[in-house]
């Protein structure tokens, strides 16, 4: 090959991956920052596919959505605390709860370029430890005592501390543009789409009882690495029913009629962390590892969920996702009949169904619940932000190896900003 002549796309393969077990927040893993988490999940990871000698992988590229200080130089941080070798290069992402989707799509164009040839791709989130910011006018005083050229000008500087501002700044669940919680957007689009409560209940009683069925049948045993005590994720009750979930109270979209939305079928807050490992086909017959399944296609979205058609639901701060998956079917030649599974991330049940009833308008096929998120997913698992995308790419592509012969998966991931990433996994 020249060296102006373009590098040969190569397929991108998907190996495993590794997480701990998802917890609410607040609970087990209220003390345990973002490297803690990512830095179980890793090694879990390093210790299965045997990668703790020199140079075994080529890159580490993770995120997180809530972040410190300390974790500005997360995945470079991780990697040196855990059992990878520190030669290995590393760097952080971030897009939402499409964060860790991303990091997978990041390292594989790396693969598929032939610039490396395996990396780790992963993200952790914890809504237990948030960063507190310093109030606002606390710091520009801060600032100012700082910058000043005498004692005087500091104490007149530091005189205008007011008891209000010791109020730190806490990290909200809402959108900057509109100032509403993710929740009270997703209310907006249910009403738009007519999505019932029975129909949220429903999905998210399957979520729950397909993910203990999975654990049950072992399905998680070598994806799920026990941290802190806990072996399975926390947020998971067996036996959740219909019936159960309807008596919960709404809690979100109480100023419109009939409210839909609860604890029940939304996403809880979570901590966690997850990674996968990627590779090219020579790699990993090199190394004597078989491929769960390949990374075939891949198409990000966003919508205009400040000025668009939002009480039509078009434009809705969960849809991108309504646009991204047409484009990358019609690019891949596709439709969502020739998928043998599809795992959403359940956000909220009902954006779950927002999304399908929209891929529908769209002119694709009606998507066969049999095939939806078979071993349970987010309403179950819980969403551990950055963390979620790595786990789909791991569950999915293990559950197309299961299958025994050829498969194709659709992974379709909202996210905060009115964005989305999907993906196609395949196996031949």
């Amino acid at each position: 090959m020249s060296p102006l002549e373009p590098p040969r796309a190569r397929r991108v393969a998907v190996i495993g991956g590794t997480r701990v077990p998802f917890a609410r927040s607040d609970g087990p893993y209220a003390t345990a920052g973002n490297q803690e988490m990512l830095t179980a999940a890793l090694n879990g990871l390093v210790e299965r596919y045997g990668l703790d000698g020199p140079g075994a992988v080529g890159e580490f590229v993770a995120g997180a959505v809530l972040k410190h200080s300390r974790d500005f130089n997360l995945a470079r941080e991780t990697l040196l605390g855990s059992k990878l070798d520190p030669r290995t290069p590393a760097y952080d992402i971030q897009q939402a709860c499409g964060t860790g989707l991303q990091a997978v799509i990041a390292a594989a164009n790396k693969i598929t370029l032939g610039q490396t040839e395996s990396a780790v791709a992963g993200g952790a989130d914890t809504a237990s430890d948030a960063p507190l910011g310093v109030n606002d006018t606390l710091r520009r005083i801060l600032l100012e005592a700082r910058r000043a050229k005498s004692a005087g000008a500091r104490l007149r500087a530091l005189a205008k501390v007011r008891p209000s501002h010791l109020v730190p700044d806490v990290p909200r669940n809402a959108e900057p543009r509109t100032g509403l919680s993710m929740g009270e957007h997703a209310a907006a689009t249910a009403r738009a789409f007519g999505v019932t409560r029975r129909e949220q209940d429903e999905l998210a009683a399957a979520s729950h009882q397909r993910l203990a069925a999975a654990y049950e049948r072992g399905f998680f045993d070598d994806l799920v690495v026990p941290f802190r005590d806990l072996t399975r994720d926390q947020n998971l009750r067996p036996g959740s029913t219909v019936d159960k979930l309807a008596a919960l109270k709404p809690v979100f979209g109480l100023g419109g009629p009939e409210p839909t939305m609860t604890a029940g079928n939304s996403t809880p807050l979570t901590d966690g962390a997850a990674t996968v490992l990627l590779a090219s086909e020579e790699w990993a017959e090199a190394r004597g590892l078989e491929p769960l399944a390949y990374l075939t296609a891949y198409e990000t979205a966003a919508v205009d969920f400040v000025h668009g058609d939002v009480a039509g639901g078009e434009d809705g701060l969960l849809m991108a996702p309504a646009y991204a998956v047409p484009r990358m079917l019609e690019r891949a030649g596709l439709g969502t009949e020739d998928f043998d599974l599809v795992e959403i991330h359940e956000a909220f049940a009902s954006q779950v169904l927002a999304t399908l009833a929209a891929w529908e308008k769209r002119g694709l096929a009606p998507v066969d619940r049999a095939r939806l998120n078979v071993a349970g997913s987010s309403l179950a698992t819980g969403h551990p932000f950055a963390a979620t995308g790595a786990r789909i790419v791991a569950t999915l592509a293990k559950l197309l190896a299961g299958r025994g012969g050829p498969g194709r998966g659709l992974i379709s991931v909202c996210a905060a900003g009115g964005q989305g990433v999907t993906a196609i996994l395949e196996r031949p």
